[in-house]
């Protein structure tokens, strides 16, 4: 009994040590590691790598398109914006988000933009628009629909698709129909920012002197595209107080806004949920899948009634 206990208690040991090495290199390379993991212990998944493209010179500017090969039929689309501060990030390091939301009935594209000097205000926005018109005007080629796009993000990432989807020219001057839009998801989104009060927010915005009008809280309205924010009352790189900002804010305009805050969590937390095996905790995938069939359904023909 003795010797069983000690084998016991050197597995659980092992296991902790391989649970903390595993946050450890989170928190230095998160994406690649969730992406690696996930990978390791997803099981089988039918997702595939379809295309990749360039956007631009920058090589930063690329998008890649997951999901099943020849759907039966055209499939709404995700697009997904990394974070990284405006500073890192790289959407070859997101395969887990389209291993996730891809089997649920949905082709993802993970997309990427400017960093650093190149990526300064707008050019933040002016890439994320320009993922979208590719996508508007491609994605048939690979089983999407494009008048069923939801744009989706985490942290940095999340500001971009809020600030494109409610500030109406970058989708106007990228020639994408605002109503091609059904929703909008922010993981751990600034959204109320200003005036700067970071390395990261003063290198991206300040430097180039723009001010309140690069803000998504100032851009609400009652035609805005339905949105589900999420944040971690934990978080404490973007504080909780943004998502709830900016959910006022569209309350007040009339527009439809959907929140969920987690009492437990902090700033990457909600984009671990997505990965395997931390989708144990199944209330952001429920949420975010809930909020996706919600918007992108296509909707049905009401029949004449028979005299």
């Amino acid at each position: 009994m003795k010797t069983l206990m000690l084998i016991l208690a050197v597995i659980v040991g092992l296991a902790l040590i391989a649970g903390g090495a595993i946050l450890i290199a989170i928190n230095r390379n998160g994406p690649a590691v969730l992406d690696t993991v996930d990978r390791i212990s997803g099981g089988k998944n039918n997702t595939e790598l379809l295309h990749k493209q360039s956007l631009g010179v920058d090589p930063r500017q690329k998008l890649l398109v997951y999901g099943e090969r020849s759907p039966d039929e055209a499939l709404p689309v995700f697009i997904f914006i990394h974070g990284g501060s405006w500073r890192s990030g790289n959407p070859d390091d997101y395969g887990f988000i389209a291993r996730s939301i891809a089997p649920e009935g949905y082709i993802v594209v993970l997309g990427g933009y400017c960093l650093r000097e190149n990526g300064r205000y707008p050019a933040m926005l002016q890439d994320t628009a320009a993922v979208t018109a590719w996508v508007h005007e491609n994605i048939t080629d690979f089983g999407g629909d494009p008048e069923r796009i939801v744009l989706a993000g985490h942290s940095a990432g999340a500001y971009n698709v809020a600030q494109v989807a409610l500030e109406q020219r970058w989708l106007e001057q990228a020639r994408v129909p605002a109503q091609a839009i059904r929703g909008v998801v922010g993981l751990a989104g600034p959204y109320d920012f200003y005036p700067y009060d970071s390395d990261s927010t003063r290198a991206a915005f300040g430097s180039v002197g723009v001010g309140a009008e690069s803000q998504p809280v100032n851009h609400t309205s009652s035609d805005a595209p339905p949105m589900l924010l999420v944040h971690g009352e934990q978080d404490s790189l973007v504080k909780p107080r943004n998502t709830r900002a900016l959910a006022a804010a569209l309350e007040d305009s009339g527009a439809d806004v959907e929140t969920l805050f987690l009492p437990a969590m902090t700033h990457n937390d909600p984009l671990l949920a997505l990965a395997n095996p931390w989708r144990r905790d199944p209330r952001i995938f429920d949420a975010v899948t809930s909020f996706l069939g919600q918007h992108t359904a296509l909707s049905v023909p009401v029949q004449a009634e028979t005299p």
